[in-house]
């Protein structure tokens, strides 16, 4: 699909209050043209993790079978990496960032869940602290949202589903 088909399928969808969203979510992206489209997955991307105090784990990525490492965003340059996507998306780059992942690690939650407008429509977006990017989310159905991935100063839209993940980790 284009971006402006999934972007324009994102804005019909219902508005999801940010406490809907607590909990654990497999994550996958939507392939739409975008720089980022199989970069995530190829580096072993998992989903995302929201707290009771809605504060949010951005970015947790698989290590091993069953553990997960948050990552911060902020250690990685989103200016690079959407320059240089093509690499995201090779076997060299998932074995640097398999090294790499404990460096990356967050100390904490890296984000937190507001609600914001979008085009006219409060929903619950994700506001990383030390990058400019927000994620903004809609309602699919009880267990899963689509999100978009806004970085201030590219026009370019990254989306992504995520899936509530019903057991613990």
């Amino acid at each position: 699909m284009n971006q402006q088909t999934v972007f324009e399928e994102f804005r019909h969808l219902q508005a999801i209050a940010p406490v809907e969203l607590v909990g654990l979510w497999k994550g996958r992206g939507i392939a739409t043209g975008h720089p980022f489209d199989g970069v995530l997955e190829n580096l072993g991307w998992f989903g995302k993790r929201f707290a009771p105090d809605l504060r949010a784990d951005a970015l947790l990525f698989k290590s091993g079978e069953r553990r997960l490492i948050a990552i911060n965003p902020s250690l990685v340059p989103v200016g690079l990496a959407l320059r240089f996507h093509r690499f995201g998306r090779t076997r060299a780059a998932r074995n640097l960032f398999s090294y790499l992942q404990r460096r990356l690690t967050a100390q904490g939650p890296v984000a937190t869940l507001r609600l914001l407008p979008f085009e006219g429509v409060s929903s619950a977006a994700m506001v990383y602290d030390h990058n400019p990017i927000a994620d903004y989310f809609r309602r699919i159905d009880a267990d899963t949202v689509m999100g978009m991935m806004v970085i201030k100063g590219d026009d370019r839209r990254f989306f992504f589903e995520l899936e509530r993940v019903k057991e613990d980790r």
